[in-house]
Parts: structure tokens; sequence; C-alpha cells
């Protein structure tokens, strides 16, 4: 298995935030919304309106591809980076989705919410950015109402060095080098299904509900009891 190399906690520079934002995503985005919208059938989260939080929304693709698709979704959208969170301001205006997706400067491992406020919490590649990722999924579960879903996607580590050049090539080999360079520190930085669940007993939740999803993607899937 690769070793865990960590990559910079906060992408915040200019040329990243636009370099991560002009990469296509919609795929990612289009995939990660219809399996979201699924989960909240499959686990029965009836409250309405949705109030969710999006921990580390970078350009706030998501929830812009969920509240364009789900009327009943409100997201407070979070991230460190000032510059993503520029950018992502500017495609929600541009969607205009203002009214249903508010953007905010947060750092994920100390969420300034109340215990239960949310009844959906997601988020989308993030962990793999947080040295520590208990400290993160400590904090969504605390911010998680009782009957609300978590759902976290994020990369998988590769188990070598030939599995991640074929990732980098298969999903990044039309992008500039600094894209490419991107997505494999990304691989690199990424955790284990089997350190996933080390989080999840940490924190006190199933280690069955986090899967393999794709051959680069983990995904927790689950409705919290309280």
């Amino acid at each position: 298995m690769l070793p865990r190399i960590l990559e910079p906690e906060v992408m915040d520079s200019l040329d990243e935030a636009v370099d991560y934002d002009a990469m296509d995503h919609s795929e990612v985005n289009r995939l990660f919304v219809d399996d979201f919208l699924a989960a909240v059938d499959r686990l029965r989260v009836s409250v309405r309106p949705v109030r969710a939080i999006d921990v580390g929304t970078g350009t706030a693709q998501i929830p812009i591809e969920l509240c364009r698709r789900a009327d009943f979704v409100r997201v407070t959208a979070v991230d460190l980076a000032s510059h993503m969170l520029q950018i992502g301001q500017r495609n929600v205006i541009r969607a205009g989705l203002e009214t249903v997706i508010r953007l905010e400067q947060i750092d994920a491992k100390g969420l300034p919410y109340g215990d239960g406020e949310f009844s959906a919490v997601v988020s989308n590649s993030i962990v793999h950015h947080i040295p520590e990722p208990l400290a993160v999924v400590r904090e969504m579960r605390r911010v998680l109402k009782a009957g609300g879903i978590l759902f976290i996607r994020d990369l998988l580590r590769p188990a070598d060095v030939a599995t991640l050049d074929h990732l980098v090539a298969s999903y990044a080999g039309d992008a500039n080098a600094h894209q490419r360079q991107m997505f494999r520190d990304s691989l690199h930085a990424a955790l284990t299904l089997d350190e996933v669940r080390g989080v999840l007993a940490a924190v006190g939740l199933p280690g069955d509900w986090v899967t393999q999803t794709s051959d680069r993607h983990w995904t927790i899937a689950g409705a919290f009891a309280g």
C-alpha cells in the first residue's frame, strides 16, 4: 500500500482555485447528487426542507447541482479557502441560487454551529486534505440532527504507483500539468477503507457505513439515530 503523503490543507492560491474550478467535475458532481438523493430516499430522511451543510465546498459546484435538482434543500456551504469561496460566490450568483445557498469561510475542524443543527451533512473531497481527519468527521457528526443523513465522498488511496499512474492518466489525462499534479497529490493524500473505518469507529459510527463506490472513491452514507 502506498504511504499517505499529505498535501496542503487549504488550496488558497488564486491559480489553484481557478484551475480547480476549470476542471470538468460535472459527471462526478452529478453522480454525487444522484447518490445523495437516492440515500435520502433509502434512509427515509423525511424532514422538509432539508437544511444541509456542505463541508469543504470549494467553488460551490456540489450545492449548485443539488439545489438545481432538489427544491427542498437549503445549503450552508463552508470552506477555509477564500479564493475558492470568491469563485464559488460568483458561481452561485450566475446560477441564480443566492437565496438557497449561503457561503461562509469556516474551518471544518471547528464548525461554529450548534449540536444537531443540520438534517444533512454532505462533503465531497475534503477529508484527504486534513492531516487528522478524525477532527473533521467528529464535527460533522456533532452538527448532524438525529435522523439526519451523513453523506461523505472522497478519494481512495491506490495500492501502488502503477494504479495511481493509471488513475491520473484515465481521469486527468487531458488536463494541464498543474491539474494532473493536483489530482496525483490528492490520491496520495487520500485514505484507505480501513483508515476510514477506523475514523468512523472513533466517533461511534458503524464501519459498514463506508463502501468503495468507484475505482477511486469511497462513500460514507448513513442516518444518524442520535
